[in-house]
């Protein structure tokens, strides 16, 4: 729930100074600019919240924690890259296959009850898919048509 109000919030405050500073409406920026900050508050948690994030991957995958710390520098280099003219489109087609391959995570997660934040078994359980996948598939949406739609 919070990265999509900082998703939303950022959008509603980017379009508005970027009317105030260029003297129009910009979309498409103002979500660019508004995904760039939510995977910047994303990629903090997994610095802040690394041993929770570690045990939602799958029990085959080996250096679950430095997995976690590497999608964490990737989350900031695409936010960074969003911003980028250059290599935004790039950046949005590797986004949307990231977006895409961390949904098992979070199935594993909810099936096991794993609270990311504490590493406990005392997550929302099965009950977090019913918001979280369609986040996903909402986040998704939001990069392909702010980015590579438009």
């Amino acid at each position: 729930m919070k990265p999509l109000l900082v998703l939303l919030i950022t959008f509603l405050l980017s379009l508005i100074l970027l009317r105030f500073i260029k003297g129009q409406l910009s979309l498409s920026l103002a979500a660019q600019i508004a995904m760039a900050a939510m995977l910047l508050f994303t990629a903090i948690g997994h610095f802040v919240f690394t041993d929770g994030m570690a045990q939602m991957l799958p029990n085959f995958v080996p250096a679950k924690k430095e997995l976690v710390y590497l999608t964490g520098v990737m989350e900031i280099l695409f936010a960074i890259g969003l911003l980028i003219p250059k290599y935004r489109v790039t950046v949005a087609w590797l986004l949307i296959v990231f977006l895409i391959l961390i949904i098992p995570a979070n199935i594993k997660a909810s099936l096991e009850n794993i609270n990311y934040q504490t590493g406990q078994l005392d997550g929302k359980g099965i009950s977090y898919l019913w918001f979280r996948i369609p986040l996903q598939l909402f986040f998704i949406l939001w990069v392909y048509f702010s980015t590579l739609k438009q």
